[in-house]
């Protein structure tokens, strides 16, 4: 990179996305919550254009509701939909890691344990957000290092309905064992042992299940 070079600017729209999933998967705007673009744009300091469109893209993740001319609300925890992504989620990271372990290199797996490093931080720090952003940063690394792009979006679009979930399992005396895990599946993948990476892999994920059934168990989901 030279000092000429374009610098990277995030779109207002993208920031505010990222502040409404926070403070939807944090609770802080809980199921059923009404949102209203203007007191939501006032709130973040911006117009009511970037708000608008993050609703949007929310609507799209199926964490808001909405009908037109009525109303926007927080999408309630239905666990039904929660199952069919986490599926999903599941066998796209076993894809991206079976293609991924013929591949990796010493600093692939250096970044995979600088992020577990750093999930271990954030449990004890009790930083459920951080959590999740280390939990990312390492499994983002297959995804990346199998160079499929398909797979790569089908995760972007499907993750953030697992977040409210995700939260709640970095809460918990439960993310511990995610740790150990994290830490197998790095092993399997340094020792080429791609069967065992993707089954740890998929354990990983299945982890999820049982906040998925409290979930739906609080919401009251008839599809649960």
């Amino acid at each position: 990179m030279t000092a000429l070079e374009p610098v990277p600017r995030r779109l207002l729209r993208d920031e505010a996305y990222d502040a409404l999933l926070e403070a939807i998967v944090s609770g802080e705007l809980p199921p059923g919550q009404k949102l209203h673009d203007a007191e939501l744009a006032e709130r973040l300091g911006l117009s009511r254009a970037p708000v608008r469109q993050a609703l949007a893209r929310l609507a799209a993740e199926r964490l808001v509701v909405s009908k037109p001319q009525s109303y926007t609300r927080v999408a309630p925890v239905v666990a039904r939909e929660i199952r069919d992504a986490l599926a999903v989620v599941q066998a796209m990271h076993a894809l991206a890691v079976r293609e991924a372990v013929p591949r990796f290199t010493e600093e692939h797996l250096a970044r995979m344990r600088s992020a577990n490093a750093a999930f271990v931080r954030a449990l004890d720090a009790e930083d459920p957000a951080a959590a999740i952003a280390a939990d990312d940063a390492l499994h983002a690394v297959p995804i990346e290092v199998c160079g499929n792009e398909a797979l790569a979006e089908t995760v972007r679009r499907y993750t953030p309905l697992l977040r409210r979930l995700e939260r709640r399992r970095f809460s918990s005396t439960g993310a511990r064992a995610s740790v150990e895990r994290h830490d197998a599946l790095i092993d399997a993948c340094a020792a080429r042992a791609t069967e065992t990476a993707v089954a740890l892999s998929g354990e990983i994920w299945s982890g999820l299940d049982t906040a998925e059934e409290a979930a739906g168990a609080a919401a009251g989901d008839p599809g649960s």
